[in-house]
């Protein structure tokens, strides 16, 4: 029986979000990454409520020409500038069942640098 990547990636999703969840203080950074865009937001798992979000596809940062990686840490830098305003500073990072590779890294390192704590 085999499975897909996408029930492969559900797998490891079910099992990251068992052990992880976001409250108001520390809310949890959830990742989404499609083929062409990365997002973004900071969710408060205890209200169920998204406290900021950010995207590859808002400031125009869809319509430079850079690559993925690139993108992702705009939306990384862009993300944790939402995050100071909004008076978070340290999130639980959720990687959503994708590899610590790539995209994501760019993304969660990008996040660090620009002074969020995870």
């Amino acid at each position: 029986m085999a499975i897909n990547k996408e029930e492969r990636r559900q797998n490891i999703k079910k099992r990251i979000r068992r052990k992880i969840s976001g409250t108001a203080a520390r809310p949890r950074m959830s990742v989404f990454r499609s083929n062409k865009q990365i997002y973004v937001q900071l969710i408060d798992d205890e209200a169920g409520k998204t406290l900021a979000a950010a995207s590859s596809r808002e400031n125009g940062i869809e319509t430079e020409k850079i690559t993925k990686i690139e993108q992702a840490a705009k939306v990384g830098a862009l993300i944790a500038e939402k995050a100071k305003a909004a008076g978070i500073e340290t999130v639980v990072f959720d990687r959503n069942g994708y590899l610590y590779h790539g995209r994501v890294k760019s993304l969660a390192d990008a996040a660090r640098n620009g002074g969020l704590k995870f």
